[in-house]
């Protein structure tokens, strides 16, 4: 018997253990879960967001819109990438064009309408900041939910300096699993979900925590209560 025949009858005689039974997460999650109401997690959320410089504001439905016109203004915006069709991004482009602003505003919003091929150097070089919607958020580790699509692309969430996100509070979870079972993770994902706790940041060089290495380095959060939800 040659060694490799040797070496293959090892293998095949070798008896193949069991696998070990998956963990019951759920059953984990249910029995460490914290007995909290919306506010409490909304508490939790901006804690964490802020504690890694997160920029976060309370706003509603009716006055977001404005409120991140104001910051865009203050931080010298001039040009704000918004999605190419979304609701959001209609009511900002509605709200935009009835404000009557002054000649040092100049605030411009742009659709993200064309192939990345086309206006790479654009969305490089010219363009201030982003808006986006978040789809949710997660209490535990103060991060973000975005689903990236045609509509917002990942590259308005990674490339210009700052990003600001709309976020509703009554869709801020517990933890990830929350997040997962409530939402319905399983029955369909994006190509590419994100989750952002915070704005880039790195200390690779000399251990120094700099901001904007790899992305944003400025995290702008829009918290949007509903009526009756208390900022």
């Amino acid at each position: 018997m040659s060694a490799r025949q040797a070496i293959l009858e090892r293998l095949r005689s070798t008896t193949i253990a069991s696998p070990p039974a998956l963990p019951d997460v759920k059953s984990w999650y249910d029995a460490h879960r914290r007995d909290e109401r919306q506010l409490q997690r909304v508490t939790r959320f901006r804690a964490a967001m802020e504690a890694v410089k997160t920029e976060v504001r309370d706003t509603t439905d009716s006055d977001w819109a404005d409120l991140l016109m104001q910051l865009a203004i203050a931080k010298g915006v001039h040009k704000l990438l918004i999605g190419a069709d979304t609701l959001h991004g209609a009511e900002l482009e509605a709200r935009h064009s009835r404000r009557q602003a002054s000649p040092s505003e100049q605030l411009e919003l742009h659709r993200y309408i064309q192939p990345i091929s086309v206006w790479r150097l654009d969305l490089f070089d010219t363009m201030d900041a982003s808006f986006t919607l978040a789809r949710s958020a997660i209490a535990e580790t103060g991060s973000l939910i975005l689903w990236p699509d045609a509509s917002e692309p990942r590259l308005m969430s990674l490339v210009p300096p700052i990003h600001f996100v709309l976020l509703d509070a009554a869709t801020i979870h517990a933890d990830m699993h929350s997040a997962f079972t409530a939402e319905g993770w399983a029955s369909g994902m994006p190509t590419n979900a994100l989750l952002i706790s915070g704005p880039s940041k790195t200390a690779d060089i000399q251990q120094t925590l700099a901001y904007g290495a790899h992305g944003p380095r400025e995290l702008v959060v829009l918290l949007r209560h509903g009526k009756g939800e208390t900022a």
